[in-house]
């Protein structure tokens, strides 16, 4: 059995994530943010494929990815952690490969999923299982116009989590994901979306989100 890695976004977990990153490190866990380098990387502009075969060349088989997300229904409020298990990205032209073997169907792992879902439960939080990720182009949000599109065949909006995964898979990696809603969708709430309250939702949501990993990380070390 391979190692395990945790995927995040830019302050997924806040400032006093610090503590949980190092003692997951500790443990032999590899630990990456999507948006690394120097300065942030804006989601379009992401290398996938570095990223995660550099997971690789650290001996790891699974990803556990973290993702922030934009609701796409009231009845998904913010503050609520889902699994996805499928997605829409129609626009991706997008592959870590450059023969046939990119002509593959792509998608979550399903038995790593459960597994993750088996641990997110198991620590006392709820993680809604299933869900539909549409992968947006970015870096901008989302209009009114697009989200009503969207809504009627998805659950939630985001940036990331699908190309992160079809790379994932040609790569042989086993990946799933937790998303986070940090905001509604433009045009699903009554105010107006704005950066500063995706930010403060964020912030919000990190202690959540860090109490979720702390109790699930420990079943997820090991096999099965």
């Amino acid at each position: 059995m391979g190692r395990l890695a945790v995927m995040l976004g830019s302050n997924a977990l806040g400032p006093e994530g610090e503590a949980l990153l190092a003692a997951a490190a500790e443990r032999n866990v590899a630990v990456m943010q999507r948006h690394r380098g120097e300065t942030y990387t804006l989601p379009h502009e992401i290398n996938h494929a570095v990223n995660l075969r550099a997971l690789l060349d650290q001996d790891c088989d699974r990803v556990l990815a973290i993702g922030s997300v934009g609701s796409l229904s009231t009845q998904l409020p913010v503050g609520s952690l889902l699994c996805p298990d499928d997605f829409i990205a129609l626009h991706l032209g997008l592959s870590a490969l450059d023969d046939a073997g990119a002509h593959r169907a792509p998608g979550f792992d399903p038995g790593w999923r459960r597994q993750v879902l088996r641990a997110w439960k198991g620590g006392g939080q709820e993680l809604r299982d299933g869900g539909v990720y549409w992968q947006a182009i970015g870096p901008r949000f989302e209009t009114p116009a697009e989200i009503g599109l969207m809504a009627a065949h998805a659950d939630v909006v985001g940036m990331t989590i699908a190309s992160e995964c079809i790379v994932a898979g040609e790569l042989g990696l086993a990946y799933a994901a937790v998303c986070v809603v940090d905001n509604l969708a433009n045009g699903i709430g009554a105010g107006e979306l704005s950066v500063a309250g995706l930010e403060a939702a964020r912030a919000a949501n990190a202690r959540r989100l860090r109490d979720g990993l702390e109790a699930a990380l420990p079943r997820l070390e090991a096999p099965g």
